[in-house]
């Protein structure tokens, strides 16, 4: 019987190990924490977004970089095979807004002990508080792995499982990189992906805590000639002590460039009406309100603190009374709703990132069996890929899907 090693314990590194089990190896999987799925837990606040119920065109289209090298890994195990899968092992699941997929209990240890008792009836040797050092490669071939304590294990292939450096309390170091790197893999620069971005401006921590829905957020990048649209979307964010945060800014996150020296955002707090039919809006209620101070319209419009908020930013007083409000300084409130300047600072760190962006470059790895093509009997999966998604369960959707490939193949190569 063969054996295989997968390091790493998480979504790609479970499913990795279940499928090898299932294809008849041995299986020894290392996970350097104290339990396996660590990082699973905290995935979709507790609940775990397991994965996402949209066609699978709509899935492609929600991956960010490296989409195609995703083919043969969702042709394999797809959102609906994820989702019997769950619920065959006693998972029962639930679809919400968005075609989001939670377990019906809401709670993400229901899905890491479903994988538990599946690993241990399949007889997995799992081993926890069992960190790798180091790949064993001898003339291009991966033999086995050397543990932390300078023990080797020999294995007739090596699954590198290990995530990538976001929530690095959760055991996600990077270690990956190294590893892919021994064996002459490439490696792009990590970034944090899905995460808040910190604002130029401080006032919006004078909002801290405000949700806005429905509103459109964009961003815009100077070109050489002229400005290139990022990002347009509709949907949910906000104001926090640093900047913004929210479903419309992480997805925005994994879109911008390194550097966001020429990026400026715009929020549209009224995206239904166009600017005509919302300044027909402003002048009813300043003829209905004409003796009221000027708050009480924009209190009509938007919540109170971002209804001053705004008043600030074009320099007119709460107090101002409507009949006193000029043509100019109506039509000054209505670009600002229409069109509430920010300019992002950074990102903040992976250790507030949902995910990391970069990784090993695929180019080097088999879609076909996520196989190195540089090393034999190497293979990788998860998030230590140079591939991401948006929210929504479409990161996990991929963590299963090249785990379950890479496990696989392992065992039928073999």
């Amino acid at each position: 019987m063969k054996h295989i090693i997968v390091i790493g314990g998480g979504a790609a590194g479970m499913m990795a190990a279940l499928f090898s089990a299932r294809a008849g190896a041995r299986v020894t999987l290392l996970e350097r924490n104290e339990k396996l799925g660590k990082k699973v837990y905290i995935t979709g606040k507790g609940r775990c977004n397991v994965t996402n119920a949209a066609d699978m065109a709509q899935v492609m289209r929600s991956v960010y970089r490296n989409p195609r090298f995703l083919y043969a890994a969702f042709a394999g195990l797809d959102n609906r095979g994820v989702m019997a899968l769950f619920e065959g092992l006693g998972v029962p699941l639930k679809v919400e807004r968005g075609d989001r997929v939670f377990p019906a209990s809401d709670k993400a240890s229901d899905v890491i002990f479903a994988l538990q008792r599946e690993l241990q009836r399949l007889g997995v040797d799992v081993r926890l508080n069992t960190g790798v050092r180091a790949l064993d490669i001898q003339e291009g071939v991966c033999r086995g792995v050397t543990l932390d304590d300078g023990r080797g294990l020999s294995g007739d292939a090596v699954i590198v499982c290990t995530g990538g450096v976001s929530y690095p309390s959760t055991g996600s170091t990077g270690d990956g990189y190294r590893f892919a790197e021994a064996a002459g893999h490439g490696v792009k620069p990590q970034l944090p992906a899905l995460v808040p971005v910190e604002t130029v401006e401080s006032w919006p921590a004078n909002l801290m805590g405000l949700s806005l829905k429905n509103v459109a957020l964009t961003a815009w990048e100077k070109g050489p000639k002229k400005e290139k649209k990022l990002y347009h979307e509709q949907g949910e964010m906000l104001f926090t002590h640093f900047g913004v945060s929210g479903p419309l800014v992480l997805t925005l996150s994994s879109l911008l460039p390194e550097d966001l020296s020429g990026v400026r955002l715009s929020i549209d707090l009224k995206p239904a009406l166009d600017e005509q039919t919302l300044d027909a809006r402003l002048l009813r209620d300043f003829k209905a309100m004409s003796r009221k101070q000027l708050i009480t319209v924009m209190d009509g419009l938007e919540p109170h603190s971002l209804a001053e908020q705004l008043l600030r930013l074009a320099g007119l007083s709460p107090a101002l009374p409507v009949n006193a409000v000029t043509a100019e300084q109506r039509r000054a409130l209505l670009g600002l709703i229409k069109n509430v300047p920010l300019t992002p600072k950074r990102l903040r760190g992976f250790n507030e990132a949902i995910i990391t962006r970069g990784g090993v470059e695929v180019k080097a790895v088999n879609p076909s069996t996520m196989a190195s093509k540089l090393t034999q009997n190497l293979y990788f999966a998860g998030e230590v890929l140079d591939v991401d998604a948006q929210t929504g369960g479409f990161n996990l959707q991929i963590a299963w899907s090249t785990g379950a490939l890479a496990g696989a193949s392992a065992a039928e190569e073999l």
